[in-house]
């Protein structure tokens, strides 16, 4: 097992891997840029090492990272989401320096990374995809002889891309001909590629994900899915496992795809094969995520194993702890992002001081987050502040559940996305259980909370004017 892990990340996924490390006996060397000087990962990692002024930089510079894990005495690297994560770079930089990457092989990453051919391995390996483009579009000719083919409404994206960006739905060849110049900017400069492909656009869709865990002695498994339907212009934002709206069937079949097409790319480590499911109840095969998920927490809710310990496992040469049938799944269990934005205001970025926090508790709450009272939210980096993850027995225990939690948990000094979150706990078709990736443009009322404010965050506004006025 290894000794001490850099990890190459900030946040609460960096605090997460430190909490992993701890109960495995491993030390934890953490990263920091100086906006992140005083953050929670800091302090939590039983080493810190400055990697400079800048604010990003650091932490999208592969050969860095891996001196910084050579010259800390580490034996391996956890990259968590986002940042160089899905970096064929990092891992082949890793690899040639002798520090074990916990995540799948450079070769895995950089063919699932491009979009075309991971389209091709999935048509191989037996797994539908939508209808679309068989390589990338070398012109806007092609993409409109293409879209006539499939029918309109198509999507281009970049080939290259991921996290919702170089995506455009085109309704008719007017808005093709418009958006495939901005395509190709938008993943130019984004991915630094100016490839992309199409596809036939599934109207609302549900947006259906399966966790799989493969180790280095030819096991394959999955942890069942999430459901990820609710979410902002290709932005998840409450995600759910497992998904309410399939059945016992449909949730072996998509398990089996997932592993299937995990063992036709030969894939090790912790991933997850995203889907998508349209109104006749058909799936197809959308991307495939080389990396942990932020929505992980959820599918340890409900299987009670711990991914983050799963990688570090396979990563060090160990064999998974659990065959595909002795996997099971108890209950339902939600995440909500506790995002620093203010709905009402376009969901604009509200980053600044800490003034109050506390996380909420009981059974079946946890909480995964890098702030805390006094903390000062950067602006260069994501708005996403908490992750709130509840677990109950059933559907509505789960649902109940969460609205208290989220009561509970106090963010004040910046604008969330509570009180959002809330509103749509309240929604007659949330709570059916039946909703696609059209929720929440749907639903725009939803935004309109201010009338159900919470007495204590009225209480606190009246507090803070009293107190201003007095210093005044």
């Amino acid at each position: 097992m290894f000794k001490k892990i850099l990890i190459a990340n900030r946040g609460e996924i960096a605090v997460r891997i430190v909490r992993a490390c701890a109960e495995m006996g491993i030390r934890s060397a953490a990263v920091y840029a100086e906006p992140d000087r005083y953050a929670l990962h800091v302090k939590k990692a039983d080493e810190a090492y400055s990697l400079g002024p800048e604010s990003v930089a650091g932490y999208l510079n592969a050969h860095r990272l891996v001196n910084l894990a050579i010259a800390a005495g580490c034996d391996a690297l956890h990259p968590g989401y986002g940042f160089l994560s899905e970096s064929p770079e990092l891992a082949r930089a890793c690899r040639r320096r002798g520090i074990a990457f916990i995540g799948p092989d450079e070769a895995v990453i950089r063919r699932m990374g491009d979009k075309i051919e991971a389209r091709r391995a999935m048509i191989r390996a037996g797994i539908p995809v939508t209808p679309g483009s068989e390589g990338n579009l070398e012109s806007v000719e092609e993409a409109l002889e293409i879209a006539a083919e499939v029918g309109y409404p198509v999507m281009l994206k970049a080939t290259s891309g991921g996290g919702g960006r170089g995506i455009r739905r085109c309704e008719n060849e007017t808005q093709l001909r418009r958006n495939y110049d901005r395509v190709i900017s938008e993943a130019t400069k984004a991915f630094g590629s100016a490839e992309l492909f199409l596809e036939k656009c599934i109207d609302n869709p549900r947006h259906i994900e399966v966790q799989i865990l493969a180790d280095n002695h030819g096991q394959v498994t999955h942890l069942f899915e999430r459901d990820c339907s609710i979410q902002r212009r290709h932005q998840k934002l409450i995600e759910i496992a497992p998904s309410p709206q399939l059945s016992d069937e449909q949730r072996a079949h998509i398990g089996e795809l997932a592993a299937r097409a995990a063992s036709a790319v030969g894939y090790r480590n912790a991933g997850t094969v995203e889907f998508l499911m349209d109104r006749r109840q058909n799936f197809y095969f959308m991307e495939m995520n080389t990396r942990l998920q932020v929505e992980h927490t959820i599918t340890e809710a409900i299987t009670g194993i711990d991914i983050v310990q799963e990688q570090i496992r396979i990563a060090a040469g160990l064999p998974l702890r659990y065959r595909q049938e002795e996997i099971r799944r108890r209950g339902y269990a939600m995440e909500f992002r506790i995002n620093a934005e203010d709905p009402k205001n376009d969901f604009l970025p509200s980053f600044g001081r800490i003034t109050r926090y506390f996380a909420p508790g009981g059974p079946g709450v946890r909480t995964d987050s890098a702030i805390y009272t006094g903390y000062q939210i950067p602006p260069y980096y994501d708005s996403m502040c908490a992750k709130l993850t509840v677990w109950a027995l059933d559907w509505e225990q789960l649902l109940n559940r969460a609205a208290r939690a989220l009561n509970d948990i106090g963010v004040y000094g910046v604008k969330t996305t509570i009180p959002y979150h809330l509103e749509i706990l309240r929604s007659p078709e949330f709570r059916s259980g039946r909703f696609d990736t059209g929720f929440v443009e749907a639903h725009p009322e939803l935004i309109d909370y201010s009338i159900r404010r919470p007495a204590r965050e009225i209480a606190t506004a009246i507090a803070a004017a009293v107190a201003a006025s007095g210093a005044a």
